[in-house]
């Protein structure tokens, strides 16, 4: 059940989540995304590119990140919008063999804006890794009851 436009108030916090990338988590979205450039899963060619190593696809860690706000809505059909700035890629080391991920993403979650003629809430995601926010302006405009 979606929350209520009339039980929310700006800076209102959603939640916050963790997301733990593996280089295996890139070969399946790679698959399922049909995007198979080599800087998402071969380091040689990551680092010959000029790339600190392998990188986490931008709309794998988009998706990763609105997966928080879906959650909170209860219905991802009530994301009407989602808009970011990509700033850092997500280095994702290889930790194959471990029980360690390569990389952690964090996200949490503000409502930054509500519109009762709408019907609609805006939340403003905050998405961090390694200790810096890897998407900017990130937003998802929620239809709410």
């Amino acid at each position: 059940m979606s929350p209520s436009i009339h039980e929310l108030s700006a800076g209102q916090e959603i939640g916050s989540r963790t997301v733990e990338v593996t280089r295996t988590d890139l070969v399946k979205y790679a698959g399922a995304s049909g995007d198979f450039n080599p800087i998402h899963w071969n380091e040689a060619f990551a680092t010959g590119v000029e790339l600190p190593g392998v990188i986490a696809h931008g709309m794998f860690t988009m998706g990763s990140a609105v997966q928080l706000v879906t959650d909170w809505a209860g219905d991802p059909a009530a994301v009407v919008d989602f808009q970011t700035r990509f700033t850092k890629p997500v280095l994702v080391t290889d930790t194959t063999g471990t029980d360690q991920p390569g990389a952690t993403i964090e996200v949490s979650g503000t409502i930054g804006k509500l519109d009762a003629e709408a019907g609609t809430a805006r939340v403003d995601l905050t998405v961090v890794s390694a200790g810096q926010k890897v998407l900017m302006k990130a937003q998802a405009v929620v239809k709410l009851s």
